[in-house]
C-alpha cells in the first residue's frame, strides 16, 4: 500500500484513498512527524489541499479516531491523540447512572404514574391465560401484540397499517437498528441526520460503518436546500430524522416542510427512517409513513409514554417490506421474549398504557410549566409535551463551561457537544431535563440556580 509517508501523494494511488490516508497518519504519527497534541487540518481543508472529497478524508479521520491515533474535540479541531498506544475506548454508553447526591437534569425518564401497578397487573393476567411460555415467538405468537401496536399507533398516523405491516423490535434503538440494516447496502453507506441528533443515531451508524452526514437546521428542523446541497455531494441511502419531536431542540416540523423533504427523498430515491418516540400526544400532521409510503420506515415504543424499563418497539416498513425487515429481526434476536409481548399486549389493549400516557402528559405539562416560569426570559424552545427544555446561552457562556459551572452547583446538564456528530458543529446551546422523580419545589430550586448562573457568564464578568 502506498501513502507510508504524510501527507501522502495520491498521483499513482491504486488502494482506496482512505485507507491510504488512515496508513500515512498511522506512520506519521508513530513515526514522529505528528508529534502528540499536533492539530490537523480541518476535513475541507486537507481535502483540498490533497485533491479528494472531504467524505474520504472524514473517513479516514472517524477511523484514525476509533483506532485510538487522533481525537475530536468539538469546536476545537482534530488532533494526535496523547494515549495513541492505549486501548481505545467505546463510545460514551446510551444509559447512564445518575450520580449519588447530584441533581440530574441530563437523563429525560418517565413520571412515575402508577405504572408499576398496571404492569404488575398485567402480568398476573397473562399468568392466569395459562403458561404458553416454551417456544421461540414467531409470526402467530406475537400475531396479539402486533395488533396492539395498530391500536398503540393509532388510525392514519402511520398510514393505513394492520398487524401484517408490523415488526416487533426490542425498543427503538432497536428498531433503527433494523431500519437501517434493511436500507443499508456497499462498502461505504451514508446516511444523513439532523446536524445535531440523539447519540443513538451516530451508535447506530458507528456499529454499520455507515458515514454520517448532517443537515442544518432551522426552526422548523432539517432545511431542504441544505439536504439537496448533502445529497449532491455525498449521496445518502437514508435519511433519519425525528419530525414530530426532535431531541435535543424539540423542534417539530410542519406539514409543508415534510413535503419538501419527501419530494427530495423521492427525487435522489432516500429511504426516510422516522423516529416518533417522543410524539406522544396527539396530532394532526401526517408522518412521513402516511407521505411517502414507499420509502419510510416509521418506529416508535412505548418508553416515553409508558415506562422505560418496557424494552418494547415497534418498526412500520415502508409498504411491501416488512417480511424484510422481519426477517433482519430474527437475525438479530430471533423474537421479542413472548412474555414481554403478553405484557404489552394487555397494557395496550385493556386501556390502561392509554391511561398511563395520558397522565404522563399531564406530568411533563406540569413541570414544562414550571421550567417556562423560571427561564422563560432567556432563549428557550418547548412544548408541553416533550419533558425537556432546549436553552440557547447568552453570550459570554460556552457550553462546556455552563455545564461545568451546573455541575459545581450540584446540577447535571448535557451540552448540545454530546448531540453533535463526529465532524460536526454544535450550536452554543445546552438541553434541560425536568427530572420527574424529583419534588416539584427541588425542580423550581435547580432551575432557579440555573438561571442565576446564566445571569453572570464569566467572559462578561472577568473586568
Amino acid at each position: 500500500m502506498t501513502g507510508t509517508i504524510w501527507p501522502p501523494d495520491f498521483e499513482n494511488c491504486t488502494d482506496p484513498k482512505y485507507l491510504v490516508l488512515v496508513q500515512s497518519l498511522r506512520c506519521a504519527v508513530h513515526g514522529g512527524q505528528l508529534p502528540v497534541g499536533e492539530k490537523l487540518p480541518t476535513v475541507r481543508d486537507l481535502a483540498w489541499d490533497l485533491g479528494i472529497t472531504p467524505g474520504t478524508v472524514a473517513r479516514a479521520y472517524k477511523l484514525a479516531v476509533e483506532e485510538g491515533l487522533l481525537e475530536t474535540t468539538v469546536g476545537r479541531g482534530t488532533f494526535v491523540a496523547e494515549g495513541r498506544n492505549a486501548p481505545v475506548a467505546g463510545p460514551d454508553p446510551l444509559v447512564t447512572d445518575s450520580q449519588s447526591g447530584d441533581i440530574d437534569l441530563r437523563a429525560v425518564r418517565v413520571p412515575d404514574v402508577g405504572q408499576d401497578g398496571a404492569i404488575r397487573a398485567a402480568m398476573a393476567q397473562t399468568l392466569k391465560e395459562g403458561s404458553r411460555y416454551l417456544l421461540c415467538p414467531d409470526s402467530t405468537t406475537d400475531k396479539v401484540a402486533r395488533d396492539a401496536v395498530v391500536q398503540w399507533i393509532g388510525q392514519d398516523i402511520a398510514g393505513r397499517i394492520s398487524a401484517d405491516d408490523v415488526v416487533l423490535t426490542l425498543g427503538a434503538q432497536s428498531a433503527s437498528m433494523i431500519a437501517l440494516q434493511s436500507c443499508l447496502h456497499g462498502a461505504s453507506p451514508v446516511v444523513l441526520t439532523e446536524e445535531i441528533t440523539f447519540p443513538g443515531v451516530r451508535h447506530a451508524c458507528r456499529l454499520l460503518r455507515a458515514e454520517v452526514i448532517g443537515i442544518g437546521l432551522d426552526q422548523h428542523g432539517i432545511r431542504p436546500d441544505r439536504l439537496e446541497e448533502a445529497l449532491r455531494r455525498h449521496g445518502g441511502q437514508v435519511l433519519m430524522t425525528s419530525a414530530q419531536a426532535h431531541s435535543p431542540t424539540a423542534i417539530h416540523t410542519p406539514l409543508e416542510r415534510r413535503q419538501e423533504i419527501a419530494t427530495l427523498a423521492r427525487r435522489y430515491n432516500v429511504q426516510i427512517v422516522e423516529d416518533d418516540c417522543y410524539a406522544i400526544s396527539p396530532t394532526d400532521v401526517p408522518s412521513y409513513r402516511v407521505l411517502c409510503p414507499d420509502r419510510t420506515w416509521y418506529l416508535g415504543s412505548l418508553t416515553k409514554a409508558v415506562s422505560s424499563a418496557l424494552r418494547f418497539g415497534f418498526l412500520v416498513p415502508p409498504e411491501g417490506r416488512a417480511q424484510q425487515a422481519r426477517h433482519v429481526a430474527q437475525s438479530n434476536f430471533y423474537g421479542v421474549p413472548q412474555p414481554m409481548l403478553d405484557i404489552c399486549a394487555e397494557l395496550i389493549l385493556n386501556g390502561q398504557a392509554d391511561g398511563i400516557k395520558r397522565r404522563v402528559l399531564a406530568a411533563i405539562d406540569e413541570r414544562v410549566r414550571v421550567a417556562v416560569n423560571i427561564l422563560g426570559s432567556w432563549n428557550i424552545r418547548w412544548r408541553p409535551d416533550v419533558p425537556f427544555i432546549w436553552l440557547r446561552l447568552p453570550q459570554g457562556w460556552r457550553g462546556s463551561t455552563f455545564v461545568r459551572a451546573c455541575d459545581a452547583e450540584g446540577i447535571r446538564i448535557k451540552s448540545a457537544d454530546e448531540y453533535a456528530l463526529p465532524d460536526g458543529q454544535a450550536p452554543n446551546a445546552v438541553r434541560i431535563a425536568l427530572a420527574p422523580e424529583l419534588p416539584v419545589s427541588e425542580l423550581q430550586a435547580a432551575l432557579e440556580t440555573v438561571s442565576r448562573l446564566l445571569a453572570k457568564p464569566p467572559l462578561l464578568n472577568e473586568n
